[in-house]
């Protein structure tokens, strides 16, 4: 893959990322149902996928960023955070999102607060520097 193109697909994840920490801080109930469908067998894989895929994009981005070494670090944990995931188990996934959930609307606004973040970082990172 091209440089360019690597970087416009980080920028295309970062803005998706920040899209749903916005969506989710405005109704946690749907980010609440995208999360049970990502708790079943076949969401585990999609979610693996989808991880590893934002990783690999992240490493590849990297260099020509803002931020190469913080990229580098956060694409890499994504990356074997993909791999793991389907290790984790629908049972397992289940657990954990019942815990979430339970935790009431404040605390899911507090995550996709962080998503929010996490996306913003990646656009700021991989957006160039003007040049004055």
């Amino acid at each position: 893959m091209k440089n360019a193109t690597v970087t416009s697909l980080a920028l295309s994840i970062g803005l998706f990322i920040a899209g749903v920490g916005v969506a989710g801080a405005v109704t946690p109930d749907g980010l609440l149902a995208v999360a049970r469908y990502a708790a079943t067998p076949a969401g585990l894989y999609v979610v693996a996928a989808l991880r590893v895929s934002v990783g690999f994009v992240l490493l590849r981005a990297a260099a020509a960023s803002r931020t190469p070494k913080t990229l580098r670090v956060l694409g890499f944990i994504i990356l074997v955070s993909g791999l793991i995931t389907p290790l984790l188990g629908a049972d397992r996934a289940r657990v954990i999102l019942d815990w979430w959930s339970s935790q009431g609307p404040a605390v899911i606004r507090l995550w996709a607060g962080l998503a929010f973040a996490f996306g913003v970082f990646v656009t700021f990172a991989v957006t160039p520097e003007e040049t004055a």
